[in-house]
């Protein structure tokens, strides 16, 4: 749903001079240090991409799914370092207190988190708990005086060596797995017995650290539980997801357009056998397949923004986006890595870059596989 398009124009064609004039040209430099550039960072601030999806009452953007898909799709035709350092307080890293948190905690943080003046993170994955997420062994036990200790590991945490506030899953039943009995806590950094760990080195994705978070008798008041109820969090992180779904396919469907207009550009400068690389049929052949997946996928994704705008149920939905969204731009890469051929696989022209970068979110925020099996039991659920 777009409520006004002349402002949603505007936002746009500020995302893409930001892209064009400060995030491009800087690729290099932020693969090179593996830190966005604070000229950037404050570049971002100004178009509030940090703030893109908090309500406006609490100094957001308030944008619409539909509207924050586009806005997302312009952003990442550059470096993923850039979506995540400034646009991560956009989805999960504030989804969770826009959802279910109190008044008193959605004024304590969204407003800090919408300017950029604080980044959140989602600690959920653990060690032994990815793909299933109810199988998490941190614990949070509440003591005589009402505050709750918590112990445990999290893992693969996007942001954990410079998050500022963290949303921090624990069991509170005492079982070993299952949904009912996790429960969602905030804690800033600098709180006693929560420790982020140091970064943890990658394939890609440079510039966008992730780490492990210790908690060793992480001490808190009742009043840091997401919306004061022990027992919700893990329904809280599921509505946080099936949001952040549609913004990640979006996410994916920026490197894929700048990956294309890579490779047609390249294919019309590039000559072989006395002619330009892209005169020959396969290589058009290979060209007008990411375009076609591409647009099918910016069009799924549309189509979803807009019924959950509208208020539908988009469980299935936003797996089928994740999916297509997530498979679809590592098919690009491969393609485009091809067209360029030995220069798309040494570094110098980004190619090889983009290639490594966007291999991770086929893995977060549920493989795959995890969306397969959503998808299919949903179909057969649903059969007459």
């Amino acid at each position: 749903m777009i409520r006004n398009q002349a402002a949603l124009d505007d936002l746009l064609a500020r995302t893409r001079r930001f892209v064009r004039e400060v995030a491009i040209p800087n690729e290099d430099r932020v693969e090179t240090e593996d830190k966005v550039p604070s000229e950037a960072i404050e570049a971002m601030r100004s178009i509030g991409t940090f703030g893109w999806s908090i309500p406006e009452e609490y100094g957001g953007s308030g944008l619409t799914q539909e509207e924050l898909a586009l806005a997302f799709i312009e952003l990442t035709q550059c470096s993923v370092a850039y979506r995540v350092i400034g646009a991560q307080n956009a989805g999960i890293g504030s989804e969770c207190i826009i959802r279910d948190g109190t008044e008193e905690q959605k004024r304590a943080f969204l407003p800090r988190l919408a300017t950029g003046e604080i980044l959140g993170c989602l600690a959920l994955t653990e060690p032994t708990a990815g793909s299933d997420a109810t199988a998490l062994k941190t614990t949070a036990v509440q003591d005589r005086s009402g505050d709750w200790v918590i112990n445990g590991h999290k893992k693969f945490i996007t942001l954990a060596p410079v998050a500022d506030l963290f949303a921090v899953f624990a069991r509170t039943d005492g079982r070993e797995r299952g949904g009912d009995g996790i429960t969602a806590f905030l804690i800033e950094r600098g709180t006693p017995g929560l420790e982020p760990g140091p970064q943890t080195p990658k394939m890609g994705q440079e510039g966008a650290p992730i780490g492990e978070v210790f908690l060793r008798n992480c001490r808190l008041p009742a009043d840091r539980i997401i919306g004061l109820e022990p027992g919700k969090g893990f329904r809280t992180v599921m509505k946080a997801l099936n949001k952040q779904r549609i913004n990640l396919a979006a996410l994916c469907t920026g490197p894929a357009i700048r990956l294309l207009d890579e490779g047609v550009r390249y294919a019309r400068e590039r000559e072989q056998g006395g002619q330009q690389i892209g005169a020959y049929q396969l290589v058009q052949a290979m060209l007008a397949e990411c375009k076609v997946e591409i647009e099918a996928t910016r069009a799924l994704i549309l189509q979803t923004a807009r019924k959950r705008d509208r208020g539908e149920d988009v469980t299935m939905d936003v797996s089928l986006c994740k999916y297509l969204a997530t498979e679809m731009c590592c098919r690009v890469a491969d393609r485009i890595v091809q067209v360029f051929g030995g220069e798309g696989y040494v570094k110098g022209r980004g190619i090889e870059r983009f290639y490594r970068d966007v291999r991770a979110p086929r893995i977060y925020e549920g493989t795959s596989q995890i969306h397969l099996l959503n998808i299919g039991r949903r179909l057969l659920a649903s059969a007459d």
